[in-house]
């Protein structure tokens, strides 16, 4: 027998941010994010003694510094955001909507029991990870982590969680849309940005063991590694919404962002680029940040102002960020369409 609506629960979960930009909340933060095995995937006594002994303790005073320059009157943009986004999302559905963080507050924990406190007849929990693809130190362990307290705390209530959607159709509709502004008429090149990852961690998803990574073409040639291959599906985000814009190949071009530490991470890197494309003749920039939904550190800081700085700096005579969908009606319509609604 079918879950009756009223029954039904939604949970939107996101990377998270540090309580506040004191070096203290930063620093503990960074901790809870960087000791993830997802994310820096070393033993634990390495883990510790590289993250608590070295990262944090250099990156934490320079971290806090990053978020003031974004800190808004509503704290950190990216939990303000997604706290909206959680509003509209129940206005639309008429469903209990609650926010969850990977890292910082709300926790996983506090995001169930507001669910129950709104909702105390739910059976049936969907949650979204806002990460539109399939990464180890993302979506695998936002979904592992909401098991994990699932599990733990005993609820009665069924949990389903979205798949990654880069492909699909109301996401890729939705970002072809917030950028349609920014580039019709313009002819300034578009750079998608994604945020990188170390090359192992593909290698680790690879189901096959044989083919992410193994060739040139490994991303373009047909795979089952593909389903849980955070390149691959970066590619396929950009094809899509170039086509449904109309872009031409030379229009648009790919990079990667944010990259932590000396291994080998996905390349081209979005910085050496910025300093690289004035040279060949590209002095006009339109960036657009597809791994992201929701505008953060990485977007508004990373982005927006250190990377505008170096593309300048380099020769380049405009640039312009466009936004995350955020909080946009045509988004809103995008994730009540992921969850089934």
């Amino acid at each position: 027998m079918a879950t009756s609506k009223s029954k039904r629960g939604i949970i939107l979960m996101n990377l998270g941010s540090p309580d506040s930009t004191s070096v203290s909340d930063v620093r503990r933060y960074l901790n809870e994010f960087l000791m993830d095995e997802r994310v820096i995937d070393s033993p634990w006594l390495v883990r510790t003694l590289l993250v608590k002994g070295i990262i944090t303790p250099f990156r934490a005073p320079k971290s806090a510094e990053a978020y003031e320059s974004i800190w808004t009157k509503n704290g950190s943009p990216l939990v303000h955001i997604t706290s909206e986004l959680s509003e509209r999302v129940a206005e639309r559905t008429g469903l209990p909507t609650v926010m969850a963080m990977r890292y910082g507050t709300p926790t996983m924990e506090t995001a169930y029991k507001q669910l129950l406190e709104i909702a105390p007849d739910v059976e049936d929990v969907v949650l979204l990870p806002l990460y539109p693809h399939y990464a180890m130190s993302s979506y695998e362990t936002a979904v592992e982590h909401a098991k994990t307290y699932h599990k733990k705390g005993g609820y009665r209530f069924k949990i389903s969680f979205v798949p990654p959607f880069y492909d699909h159709p109301a996401f890729i509709d939705a970002l072809a849309e917030s950028m349609r502004p920014a580039v019709s008429g313009n002819p300034a090149h578009i750079l998608f940005s994604y945020h990188s990852i170390p090359e192992r961690h593909i290698q680790k998803s690879d189901v096959t063991g044989t083919h992410c990574l193994k060739s040139a073409d490994c991303c373009s040639a047909n795979s089952e590694a593909h389903k849980y291959c955070y390149r691959h599906q970066c590619y396929v985000t950009t094809k899509l919404v170039a086509e449904k814009l109309g872009l031409p190949k030379e229009r648009y071009s790919v990079s990667f962002q944010s990259k932590l530490g000396r291994s080998a991470w996905l390349t081209p890197a979005t910085t050496a680029r910025m300093n690289e494309m004035p040279a060949e003749g590209t002095k006009d920039l339109i960036v657009v940040c597809p791994s992201f939904v929701s505008d953060c550190l990485e977007t508004l800081e990373e982005i927006a102002i250190r990377e505008k700085e170096n593309f300048m700096n380099a020769g380049g005579n405009t640039y312009q960020y466009i936004p995350c969908m955020n909080t946009d009606p045509v988004w809103v319509d995008a994730v009540v369409s992921l969850i089934g609604q």
